[in-house]
C-alpha cells in the first residue's frame, strides 16, 4: 500500500532588527527567482496604487491584529514566566490569514476568528484586501527604514495545487510558489535554506535539517527588519553596567546612556515608565520598564486600549536614558499555542483544507505537520557608521521635568516595536536576560 506524503507546513520566521549599514532589497519579489524549483504559474502580484487611497482596507485590520498579537504574548509568557520572549506576531497574522484561503466551513471560522476578526464586522474578502494592502505598505526599502515580511511556499511536486489558490495566496500575500521533490531530502533542504538565507541578509542559515521525505508542502515565512536610531547613541558613553535579572542573580552588561528628548510617561496606576525611542523612518520602539516586582501586573494590562493609553500620555521631554545592548531570539512552536485562540481542527483530521489541493487527501493535509516561528532582535547603538553623529536639540521645552529623570532598563522589561502609519505590531519582546540570545 502506497503511503499518501504528509503535509508538513513549517512557519520559519526570521525577523532581525540590525542598525548597520542598509543595502537595498526589492519591494516585491521577482518571480524569476533563482531558487531552485520551478514556479507554479499565477497572476503577478497587485501592482502599487490598485486600490485607491480612500479605500484603505487595512485599517479595518489594525483593531483585530493588534488584539491577536497581546493574546499570543499572553500565551506565550504564561509558559515563559522568567525567560526571554521575541516574536513577530504580525507575521503570524499573516501566515495564517494566508492559510484561510485553503480552508473551508467550520475550519475557516476557526482560523479567522483565532485571528481575532469578528466575521460579523468584517467579510473574509475584506480581511484578504486588508493584508494584501498591509504587505505593500509594510514592505519598502529606502536609506532610512527596510522591512521585509513575505512567505514561500514548497509544494511537492507529485501533488496538483488548485490553481484558485496559487493565484489567491500571489495576489493577496505575494508569496512566491515552488515545486519541490521531498523524496530528496537533501535536495529540498537546500533549497528551502537557500531562499531562507537570501530573504534574510544572511543572517539565518541551515535552518531546514531533516526533512521528512514523505512531506507534501513547507511554508516558509520570514520577516526583516533593518532600521537606524533616529537620534544615536554614542558609543563613547557605554559603560559595563549591572542588570538585575532577579532579586538572587545580576550580569554585567554593556549599557548605553544618552541624555536628550524623549517620548515618554511614568504610568502610576501600573507603576512602569514608558520610553518611545523613533527609527529614522515611520517605526518606534516603545520600551516598558516596570517597577521591581510589577512585571506580572504591566504584562496583564497589556492590551491594546492601554497602549493606546501609553501613546496618549506620552510627552516629548528630556531623560537621563541607560539602555542595554542586547540580541535576543526567540523560537516557538505556533502550532500548539494557536490551538488556545480557538484554531482547533486545523491541525487534526477534521481540518477542511480541501480549497488548497485537488488531492483526496486534502481536507487532512496538516494532521503531521511542524509549525515553527523564529524571531531575532540585535540592539545597538547605531552601527559602525553612527560614530561622530550629532544630533541638535532645543535646550528647554515647556513640560520638561524640572530635573530630567534617570531611566535606567537595568531590570527586566518589555519592547514593542510599531510601524507608525499603519499602526502595526511588527514586533513583541520581553527581555529578562540580555545576555541569554534564545
Amino acid at each position: 500500500m502506497k503511503m499518501k506524503p504528509t503535509f508538513s507546513l513549517c512557519f520559519l520566521l526570521a525577523g532581525l532588527y540590525a542598525v548597520a549599514q542598509c543595502h537595498q532589497h526589492p519591494r516585491y519579489h521577482n518571480k524569476h527567482d533563482d531558487s531552485k524549483g520551478t514556479h507554479y504559474p499565477g497572476r503577478s502580484s497587485h501592482g502599487e496604487g490598485i486600490y485607491p487611497v480612500k479605500n484603505k482596507t487595512f485599517v479595518k485590520l489594525v483593531p483585530s491584529n493588534a488584539d491577536f498579537a497581546f493574546s499570543f504574548y499572553k500565551l506565550v509568557a504564561s509558559e515563559a514566566t522568567d525567560e526571554n520572549i521575541f516574536f513577530s506576531p504580525i507575521s503570524i497574522s499573516a501566515s495564517f490569514a494566508m492559510l484561510a484561503l485553503g480552508a473551508k466551513s467550520a475550519t475557516l471560522t476557526q482560523v479567522l476568528e483565532g485571528l481575532a476578526f469578528n466575521l460579523k464586522k468584517t467579510q473574509e474578502q475584506e480581511i484578504h484586501e486588508g493584508f494584501c494592502q498591509l504587505l505593500h505598505m509594510l514592505n519598502r526599502s529606502d536609506s532610512e527604514l527596510q522591512v521585509s515580511l513575505g512567505n514561500a511556499l514548497f509544494i511537492e511536486e507529485t501533488l496538483k495545487p488548485l490553481q484558485k489558490f496559487l493565484d489567491d495566496v500571489k495576489s493577496f500575500y505575494e508569496a512566491e510558489v515552488f515545486s519541490t521533490n521531498f523524496n530528496n531530502s537533501s535536495g529540498a533542504e537546500n533549497q528551502i535554506n537557500n531562499y531562507i538565507e537570501e530573504k534574510t541578509n544572511g543572517k539565518i542559515v541551515k535552518l531546514v535539517e531533516n526533512l521528512d521525505p514523505l512531506t507534501a508542502m513547507v511554508l516558509v515565512n520570514y520577516v526583516f527588519f533593518k532600521a537606524h536610531w533616529e537620534k544615536p547613541f554614542s558609543t563613547s558613553y557605554t559603560k559595563q553596567e549591572e542588570f538585575f535579572v532577579d532579586r538572587k542573580m545580576s550580569v554585567r552588561v554593556d549599557m548605553m546612556y544618552r541624555k536628550g528628548y524623549y517620548r515618554n510617561y511614568f504610568d502610576e496606576e501600573l507603576s512602569c515608565w514608558l520610553v518611545q525611542i523613533p527609527y529614522n523612518g515611520n517605526a518606534a520602539a516603545l520600551f516598558v520598564l516596570p517597577d521591581e516586582g510589577k512585571m506580572k501586573q504591566v504584562e496583564d494590562a497589556l492590551l491594546k486600549k492601554t497602549v493606546s493609553k501609553w501613546e496618549k500620555f506620552l510627552q516629548d521631554r528630556k531623560i537621563h536614558l541607560h539602555i542595554p545592548k542586547f540580541s535576543i531570539s526567540g523560537t516557538y512552536d505556533v502550532k500548539r499555542i494557536v490551538k488556545q485562540v480557538g484554531m482547533i481542527d486545523l491541525f487534526t483530521e477534521q481540518a477542511d483544507l480541501s480549497g488548497i489541493t485537488e488531492d483526496e487527501e486534502g481536507g487532512r493535509l496538516l494532521s503531521s505537520c511542524w509549525v515553527i516561528h523564529r524571531a531575532m532582535l540585535n540592539v545597538h547603538e547605531n552601527g559602525t557608521e553612527a560614530v561622530g553623529v550629532t544630533v541638535k536639540e532645543v535646550t528647554w521645552r515647556s513640560g520638561d521635568f524640572p530635573h530630567p529623570p534617570r531611566v535606567r532598563f537595568n531590570r527586566p522589561f518589555l519592547l514593542v516595536i510599531l510601524d507608525k502609519y499603519t499602526r502595526t505590531v511588527l514586533f513583541i519582546g520581553k527581555i529578562v536576560n540580555p545576555l541569554k540570545n534564545d
